[in-house]
């Protein structure tokens, strides 16, 4: 028995099929039955002015009248339901029919015929009933009459498709812009005599959708040739085309219909297929027809007029290796926008974004959506990725008025967990139990603290929403109420009165994680403070600090080569003195945090082959379609910061990649792809030369030009002139006694922070990190430190909590005299 949904049966039946099973559900309430039963329907097909039925019984020499009184079912009116429903009986004869309608029938939909087909075969009720009469009777009646019911071709066509043009003309679309020249290709293409079909190839994202709709706003404002106007865009929807089509055939039926009812004389339409890959090579098994083979004649003969959107993977893997369907479509590229297009789209979509969510949107709130999304947002394109950054940051801000704000939830939430655990504690100690009751009394007097402290907030977030709406509905006043809206907002912003900077990027760091601080300044804003921060995390290495700084100075303002990556820096030094601290600290404080740091190990690449892993395999290989080491984290994250760790120790010939991507900015992937590096920051660290800078900085500190000169003939031994000229070599420093001890101070802080969420306070003298220094002070540079602290004083910290003995609650560090570490618990 096939099995399909209901709802989806129903759809299948013919428009009379339908109103005789409206008619039998009236019967079924006329004579107070519960359920609709075979009888029912069976009634009123015998009763239809056209009965298939009733003509042959009269052919057969029996009485239709006789019939009918013997369908009629007991029940009683009072009994009846207000919306009956189909029996199992029922249903099984309708799913009989359907299948009876598709095997040998070759219809898609179920009409009379088919239904009397499937009872003589397998009466779903009283098979006495029409006992008498067969298949032949009701075949010889039938091609007496009319013959089967066919679908009408606009009802096809409003089955399973979406007008367009209906929607541009009611003003359902969205205005397309900055897509003019892809526009007017597609329009040439379309005006074509022959194979008048365009392809529409690009990214997820970057607007092959809103192209199709431009073209229908185009043709409902008539600025099209007179060859395309009066044309209707219709969007073939794959969901409902292939619903329900689990019978082998019954998807290229459906789509047979579908292109037949759009290539017929004087349709004219254009058949647009989104994700014309899930169409697209569907079918090909055994008893089906090839839905690729339906489009090619029908797209040949020029009488169908159709547009494919999908993506380049998805062509060259369903399309093109078809030649005979590829030659049937002309490509359309499609691009992502670049920052300024997908800001000058913004501005166009955002008065209609701010009628529908009643909020004024700022330019600055359009400027960061794009800029933010392009650098936070990854793994989508332009401009989609601003749009929906933008709409999310609109409902939000309206949210945040019409609601308490989330800290007041958060506040109550913790209220209620203060008061829970009181609870419990409480309920112990009235059992006899033992109890913390310094811990109780804490939470008896914490809970209503934090429901003060809630109420306080509630009451500061709705003196902001009142003088928010008193903007909104007040123009007269807007300069003194928005002069107090911002006094009350200085300590804490809860609402906003228009769509903001500050609104987009909390979207940002909701979706990412990335503090909120970080992004609302901006990128100059941010390289101005770099060196200073830089400092703060890197030490004894002020040299290669003022290097990169001006380096990434030039990148932010535009004074470098635009088809370069933002720089590519060569860090060469001993081991241990914050070459790779460096790229972890660039990736926290410029580029949003560890998940814009990609690391590639190069000692893991030493042989040629290995070269796969890295840009992704060729065709044909294991791993291929799987992207590379380096290749997809820079496609997943163009704004970001790459290490190419120990670069000395990867084959030559691995090297050679890097010509383009330092030179052209840009290298192409197993797949063909090309990847930008152009946003990219690229570190390379190498221990080459480290004897000798270690020598040189034996007596004293040498310049940064003299270092050079004389490390510059080992770094030529390895790489090429070539190579080496585009990089920017920066030399680091052994680490002295006042850096080491600066690394040591930080490490104790780490520690301290660790174990303070253990309730443990941590004090220590100031000339421990002096001792750590004069330990660590070794080639092994501030990478020894770690492992000290983690062995004398990690160490004895953790056997100490271990320890049966109540958990201590402060901690003192010092020197002892003999030189070791005095750990002092209280």
């Amino acid at each position: 028995m096939l099995n399909i949904d209901l709802h989806q049966l129903i759809r299948l039946l013919s428009q009379d099929l339908r109103r005789d099973l409206e008619a039998a559900a009236a019967h079924c309430l006329q004579r107070g039955g519960h359920s609709v039963q075979p009888e029912d329907l069976l009634l009123c097909l015998l009763q239809r002015p056209d009965s298939l039925l009733k003509r042959a019984l009269l052919a057969s020499g029996q009485e239709p009248d006789v019939i009918a009184s013997a369908l009629q079912l007991a029940g009683s009116p009072a009994e009846a339901q207000r919306n009956p429903v189909l029996s199992s009986a029922l249903i099984a004869w309708l799913q009989q029919a359907l299948l009876l309608a598709s095997t040998e029938l070759q219809q898609r939909l179920i009409d009379q015929r088919a239904l009397l087909l499937a009872w003589l075969r397998s009466p779903p009720a009283n098979p006495e009933l029409l006992a008498t009469l067969n298949a032949e009777q009701v075949l010889e009646q039938d091609n007496q009459g009319h013959g089967a019911e066919s679908e009408p071709p606009d009802q096809l066509l409003e089955e399973f498709t979406q007008d367009l043009t209906r929607q541009a003309k009611e003003g359902e679309l969205d205005p397309v812009l900055g897509r003019e020249s892809e526009l007017r290709q597609l329009i040439d293409i379309l005006c074509r005599r022959r194979k008048s079909n365009p392809a529409i190839l690009g990214e997820a994202g970057v607007g092959k959708s809103a192209l199709v709709e431009g073209l229908a706003q185009r043709i409902i404002a008539g600025t099209v040739p007179g060859v395309l106007r009066d044309y209707r865009v219709l969007a073939l929807d794959l969901g409902l085309l292939q619903a329900g089509a689990g019978m082998r055939g019954e998807l290229e039926r459906r789509l047979q219909g579908v292109l037949r009812a759009a290539s017929q004389p004087g349709a004219r339409i254009i058949l647009f297929i989104d994700e014309a890959h899930t169409l697209i090579g569907h079918g090909g098994d055994a008893g089906t027809a090839d839905t690729a083979n339906l489009l090619k004649p029908a797209l040949a003969r020029g009488n169908l007029k159709a547009i494919a959107a999908t993506t380049w993977s998805e062509y060259r893997r369903h399309i093109d290796k078809d030649p005979a369907l590829a030659r049937r479509f002309q490509p359309v590229i499609l691009h992502a926008p670049d920052v300024a297009q997908a800001t000058a789209v913004l501005r166009g979509l955002a008065p209609r974004y701010a009628a529908d969510h009643g909020l004024h949107i700022t330019d600055e709130a359009i400027v960061a959506a794009v800029e933010l999304a392009a650098r936070y947002l990854p793994d989508r394109q332009l401009p989609d990725k601003a749009i929906d950054l933008l709409d999310t940051a609109c409902a939000r801000t309206r949210v945040n008025l019409a609601c308490a704000p989330l800290e007041v939830e958060h506040l109550q939430a913790q209220a209620q967990q203060l008061q829970q655990h009181g609870a419990a504690l409480e309920h112990d100690h009235r059992r006899g139990l033992t109890v913390d009751l310094a811990e109780l009394d804490h939470l008896q007097s914490a809970q209503p603290a934090a429901l003060e402290q809630a109420q306080a907030l509630h009451e500061h977030w709705a003196r902001q929403r009142a003088l928010a709406e008193q903007l909104h509905q007040d123009d007269q006043q807007q300069g003194s109420v928005r002069a107090d809206l911002v006094a009350l907002q200085q300590d804490l912003p809860l609402v906003s009165a228009e769509v903001d900077r500050r609104a987009v990027a909390e979207v940002v760091s909701g979706w990412t994680g990335i503090p909120l601080t970080r992004l609302q300044g901006s990128r100059s804003e941010q390289i101005a403070r770099f060196a200073d921060q830089l400092a703060q995390r890197l030490y004894g290495q002020q040299e290669a600090i003022v290097e990169l700084d001006q380096g990434l100075r030039a990148a932010a303002l535009g004074l470098s080569r635009p088809d370069r990556p933002s720089g590519v820096f060569l860090l060469v030094g001993p081991s241990g003195v914050g070459k790779t601290a460096t790229a972890e600290a660039i990736a926290e404080l410029l580029y949003g945090g560890p998940d814009f740091l990609t690391i590639v190990n190069m000692g893991e690449y030493q042989e040629p082959h290995s070269l796969a892993r890295l840009i992704g395999a060729p065709p044909g290989y294991v791993g291929y379609g799987e992207g590379g080491q380096l290749t997809e984290a820079v496609r997943r994250r163009p704004y970001s910061v790459v290490l190419l760790d120990e670069v000395e120790k990867a084959h030559p010939q691995l090297l050679n990649l890097f010509y383009q991507v330092f030179d052209k900015g840009t290298a192409n992937d197993g797949e063909g792809r090309e990847i930008d590096f152009r946003n990219t920051l690229i570190l390379l660290t190498s221990n080459l030369a480290s004897e000798q800078i270690n020598h040189l900085c034996q007596a004293q500190r040498p310049q940064v030009a003299s270092l050079l000169k004389h490390i510059e003939p080992s770094l030529r031994a390895h790489f090429k002139p070539a190579l080496l000229a585009r990089m920017r070599v920066l030399p680091y420093y052994p680490m002295g006694t006042d850096a080491l001890a600066a690394v040591a101070r930080q490490r104790l802080q780490r520690l301290a922070d660790r174990l303070s969420a253990r309730q443990l306070s941590v004090t220590y003298e100031a000339p421990l990190a002096a001792h750590i220094a004069k330990q660590c002070h070794t080639e092994g540079g501030a990478r020894l430190i770690e492992r000290w602290i983690e062995r004398h004083i990690q160490t004895p910290i953790a056997n100490q909590l271990l320890a049966d003995a109540p958990s201590p609650r402060t901690l003192h560090l010092s020197v002892a005299e003999q030189g070791g570490i005095c750990c002092d618990f209280a």
